[in-house]
């Protein structure tokens, strides 16, 4: 039985031209370096508190009007139990007699190591579902208003999260990942 195929698994729904132009890279052994000479720098918002901070200030430029985020985290099970990059979340709480809203953003601990556009794209996405729950058309748009090239980016990802499980898959070790 042969291991699934990473591209399909992250880019399911590009266009058959795309996913071989992809292909042809992983199989050549190019993509990482294309990767790298398109994303060569690593961001610096290594802790919660400073992503905290990230989150808050994109906030506050793009979204004066949303909510204000209770906690914002870099979460190392997030990846592998939900099945997502970054996750947006409003709990209710009873305060005295009234429920309150507590809103968190956590982000996959993966993007610790990654380009900051990147890590800009998830945190982008997870505040944009403060005014679109949805992803449709007006969420998108959100998106790409508050980091222009926001598709561009979010394929790039996706590209670089297959390149990572290729990589995984035939024992090797990608340059973001911690040995």
């Amino acid at each position: 039985m042969s291991a699934p195929d990473p591209l399909l698994r992250y880019l399911a729904g590009y266009p058959a031209p795309l996913l071989q132009q992809a292909r042809q890279l992983l199989v050549e052994g190019r993509l990482g370096d294309y990767l790298a000479r398109r994303y060569p720098a690593r961001h610096e918002v290594q802790t919660d508190k400073a992503l905290y901070r990230y989150v808050n200030d994109i906030r506050l430029d793009y979204l004066r009007k949303a909510p204000v985020i209770d906690k914002v985290c870099y979460d190392s099970k997030l990846d592998v139990v939900k099945q997502a990059l970054g996750l947006h979340t409003a709990v209710s709480r009873p305060q005295g007699g009234r429920l309150v809203a507590a809103r968190e953003i956590r982000v996959a601990s993966l993007f610790r190591e990654a380009p900051p556009e990147f890590l800009r794209m998830i945190v982008v996405h997870e505040l944009a579902h403060l005014k679109e729950f949805e992803h449709n058309k007006a969420f998108y748009q959100l998106c790409e208003h508050m980091q222009p090239g926001y598709a561009q980016y979010e394929f790039d990802l996706r590209l670089h999260l297959a390149w990572r499980a290729h990589a995984k898959s035939v024992g090797a070790t990608a340059p973001d990942e911690k040995v």
